[in-house]
């Protein structure tokens, strides 16, 4: 009973915490004091006097500019490459970075300072001081934590500028108690992250979909990856992303580095010019690799242009920057709303692709009436199980509402292995080590230095919001199996097999009402059958299990415990009832792969438990203790 008189005390002290935290600005006189000191302590010499600024050749911008000139409003021109391969997506961004004669623009959740996010940043301030202007907007609660990166980012070049989107107490860097503050003063604020990430060159080129630059989207950690996807666009859409970037760029929440507190009295503390340090990397050779293919037009044809298709109708759509203000204009939710028409309009198929199978308000209604059809089109879902994911309270609602998605919305659900053998496996990029005192030709790589500790980076993920789950917590839960691992966190849908979405919409209620997305929809069949094709890899036997409904062992018995269990299901917040109505199914040798509805299903199948090989361990307690109680927090995980 000790601890019944700490509880105000504590309580006491955030309230106190909240008031001086709201009220530290930083002051204009400081702000003007920090700023004078960045522009004398920053070296302006540009490294090219060229016009282009010394932009190496590129074949995409190449197609890109083409595009682009072929292009009229009545009938635009596009240039479009799926970005499924981890390797071509981080090749290709390394190339149009060394290719950009004017601009490039980035926008993302995360910005890690790993190998991945150390590459990406260390080419933008090469291409900065070559005299290209570079402008990186990044969600402040999960990217650069770091003071001295954010004094070298202030004042690296002046053709560099950082902002830190969102900031809550005007900070670069959040506290244990700031995220307390932050949920008990201003939740709605806070809740609201920018979740987009686009990356344009020039305004004529850019790419959109699901990667942040940390090591887990780039095939790069060494135990845990995530299986994502991008797109590549060239042309009228791409402008499109330049405006959207523009607009969240100029929006009030996105804050000026020097216009942060911790980050203006480090620089004041630190008033001599830092230097930008030399690139290491703790494996070296991934990176030198990656840096050399980029330099290779025969590697980009193949790996990213030769699959690319030209074709006219693409569309660029973005919610606004701080949708959660004015959530009742239409325009604040553009991307979500035409998510839910796109698919509210399907036919005879939807196949969509999600992390986090959570359905928010509307989407259930729209599921729900294409069900309801005289002839109801089929719904695929590729998803990721508990042993694929480290999202375990958004798994547990999934795994709670099963009967739900199977019976009322006819999904037909396949939940990703933790060892799927698509793309990622057979990508060497993500595979093949070399060692780390050579390169691939025996040339030792001339940008490695001595290799920095790589527990000090700053490591965060968007499989949460801030009431998620942070420090060890952020790893998945143990395996039965060994092995390398992956995640899914590509997020698209295909349309009648005609339409096509890549973005960054997890079809969530947090996508739908508090994180800012978008994404690119591509109408041509062509490139929805790529991307169709892509997903549907993901749900095959070696990829993924089946959900499929138990069968009724003791039969009145079964019937009393599906009606229990239906009510428990429904109940706000005390599911208790043990026995589920689904569970997980693999197929059976010898069998060839059957939809749930097909006659001959259990016959080729077997039941393989709820959670296939997912250890015992605190974080399946976890998942069962949402399953139980975590139904009122649907909304903002």
């Amino acid at each position: 009973m000790r601890w019944m008189p700490i509880r105000p005390f504590f309580l006491l002290n955030l309230v106190v915490a909240i008031l001086l935290l709201q009220g530290c600005v930083a002051s204009r006189a400081q702000v003007r004091r920090v700023d004078a000191l960045v522009v004398a302590t920053t070296d302006s010499r540009v490294g090219c006097d060229r016009d282009d600024h010394c932009a190496a050749a590129s074949a995409l911008l190449d197609a890109a500019n083409e595009a682009m000139t072929a292009s009229t409003p009545q009938l635009p021109v596009h240039v479009v490459s799926l970005l499924n391969d981890s390797e071509a997506a981080m090749v290709a961004r390394l190339n149009l970075i060394r290719a950009a004669h004017r601009s490039i623009d980035v926008q993302t959740y995360i910005w890690d300072e790993d190998d991945a996010g150390e590459l990406v940043l260390n080419e933008l301030v090469e291409a900065a001081r070559r005299g290209v202007k570079v402008r990186i907007l990044a969600d402040q609660l999960s990217s650069f934590d770091d003071m001295p990166l954010l004094n070298r980012l202030a004042r690296v070049s002046p053709n560099l500028e950082v902002r830190l989107y969102n900031p809550t107490f005007h900070d670069a860097h959040t506290s244990s108690l700031q995220w307390a503050a932050g949920l008990a003063c201003c939740f709605f604020k806070f809740n609201q992250r920018m979740h987009n990430k686009v990356f344009v060159v020039d305004g004529s080129i850019g790419i959109t979909g699901g990667r942040n630059y940390q090591n887990r989207y780039f095939d790069w950690d060494d135990d845990f990856d995530y299986v994502d996807r991008d797109v590549l666009v060239g042309g009228p859409a791409a402008r499109a992303m330049a405006d959207s970037f523009a607009l969240f760029w100029g929006h009030k929440r996105s804050v000026p580095l020097t216009h942060l507190r911790d980050v203006d009295n480090y620089i004041l503390g630190h008033p001599a010019a830092p230097d930008w340090p030399e690139a290491s990397y703790v494996h070296p050779q991934r990176v030198y690799r990656a840096q050399e293919e980029a330099d290779d037009a025969d590697w980009l044809h193949a790996h990213v242009l030769e699959h690319s298709i030209r074709t006219g109708n693409v569309e660029f759509f973005s919610d606004l920057p701080a949708k959660t203000d004015k959530p009742q204009k239409r325009n604040a939710l553009q991307f979500t709303h035409y998510v839910m028409q796109m698919v509210a309009g399907a036919k005879y198929e939807v196949v969509l692709q999600t992390p986090y199978l959570v359905m928010s308000h509307r989407a259930r209604e729209v599921f729900e009436q294409l069900h309801e059809q005289t002839t109801a089109p089929r719904i695929v879902v590729s998803t990721n199980s508990l042993a694929s994911t480290d999202a375990f309270a958004v798994y547990a609602l999934s795994y709670k509402h099963r009967k739900l998605y199977l019976k009322d919305y006819g999904f037909e659900i396949y939940e990703m292995k933790p060892h799927a053998v698509g793309p990622a496996e057979a990508n060497a990029f993500a595979s093949m080590e070399l060692d780390d005192n050579d390169s691939e030709d025996g040339t030792p790589p001339d940008n490695r230095t001595e290799v920095r500790d790589s527990s000090k980076h700053f490591v965060d993920t968007e499989t949460h919001g801030p009431l998620g789950s942070h420090g060890k917590g952020r790893r998945p839960a143990p395996l039965l199996s060994e092995g390398r691992r992956f995640g899914l966190h590509a997020k698209s849908i295909v349309i009648d097999q005609t339409i096509a979405m890549v973005g960054s919409h997890n079809f969530d209620p947090r996508s739908d009402h508090y994180n800012t997305e978008a994404g690119v929809i591509v109408y041509d069949p062509r490139f929805a059958d790529q991307l169709r094709e892509s997903i549907l890899r993901d749900t095959q036997p070696q990829n993924a299990w089946v959900i499929a409904p138990k069968p009724a062992e003791v039969p009145v018995l079964s019937d009393i415990s599906q009606a229990i269990g239906s009510v428990s299901e429904q109940l706000p917040l005390f599911d208790l009832w043990p026995f589920r109505y689904a569970t997980s199914y693999e197929i059976k040798p010898g069998c060839q792969p059957l939809r749930v509805n097909d006659p001959g299903f259990f016959a080729c199948y077997e039941p393989v438990g709820d959670f296939p090989d997912s250890a015992a361990s605190p974080k399946l307690l976890y998942t069962l203790f949402m399953t139980a109680f975590g139904a009122g927090v649907t909304g903002v995980l």
